[in-house]
């Protein structure tokens, strides 16, 4: 746990050593701002909740949060530090997982600084802020199951371009598995078993019932497990990136 505090301290620290992290947070803050007032009509509903806040994020950390991920591994692979971090004495799970935690903190932080917009609709009403609470809860189980798909993309690719390009697409497609358009393919041909397996694994499905404050396990445990297995996916390539 102590190596693993070290990776975390490392990279997190790393973020506020270049001006990354502040062009990161400044955008995602007018960003937000600006897809909850302007095109999502906050005024014009008049209802005093965050619906239409967490509605965008998943199409807002589509390319936002790969562009955290695409420096993991690719910027350690190419700058050659990649090599002293394996000889270090700490395993390969210690790696991934305080790099992957620096990141999911501090896409925490930038979800903690649109506190704001909790402001704003406590003065203008009455919300439920037990929703808007676990709505901040799957935004951040959401930002964590992007950053664990575009640590795995990070380490397959050198280029961080190309690990950025990787990571948007598998998050798109996990996004969409849910649509009735790609149902419609799979239930062209598949069991009914296999297309509600396909539209289970949809973040938007998941994401949705918790942000409107409906607690279930079983997304829960969705988000956990996919970041999980995204991770091990991630200590695997390293260990084949390794050998070669």
């Amino acid at each position: 746990m102590r190596q693993l505090s070290v990776i975390f301290k490392r990279e997190l620290a790393s973020y506020f050593a270049t001006p990354l992290a502040y062009v990161f947070l400044m955008i995602f803050l007018v960003l937000s701002g600006v897809f909850t007032f302007y095109l999502g009509g906050f005024y014009e509903r008049n209802q005093a909740d965050l619906t239409v806040f967490f509605g965008f994020h998943p199409w807002l950390y589509l390319f936002l949060v790969p562009a955290i991920a695409m420096r993991l591994w690719a910027e350690e692979r190419k700058s050659g530090t990649i090599e002293l971090l394996m000889t270090l004495p700490i395993s390969r799970a210690e790696a991934v997982a305080g790099k992957f935690l620096a990141a999911w903190v501090f896409s925490g932080l930038a979800l903690l600084l649109t506190f704001p917009m909790v402001l704003t609709v406590n003065y203008l009403g009455e919300p439920d802020n037990g929703a808007i609470l676990t709505g901040y809860l799957g935004s951040w189980l959401l930002a964590g199951s992007y950053l664990a798909v575009g640590g795995c993309m990070s380490a397959l690719a050198r280029n961080q371009v190309i690990a950025f390009i990787l990571a948007v697409s598998v998050c798109f497609l996990f996004i969409v598995s849910g649509f009735p358009m790609v149902l419609d393919l799979f239930s062209a041909w598949a069991p009914q078993g296999l297309v509600d397996a396909v539209a289970s694994l949809s973040f938007l499905v998941r994401f949705d019932a918790i942000s409107k404050g409906v607690i279930d396990l079983r997304d829960l445990l969705y988000f956990l497990s996919f970041i999980a297995a995204w991770l091990a996916a991630t200590a695997v390539v390293i260990d084949l990136k390794k050998a070669d």
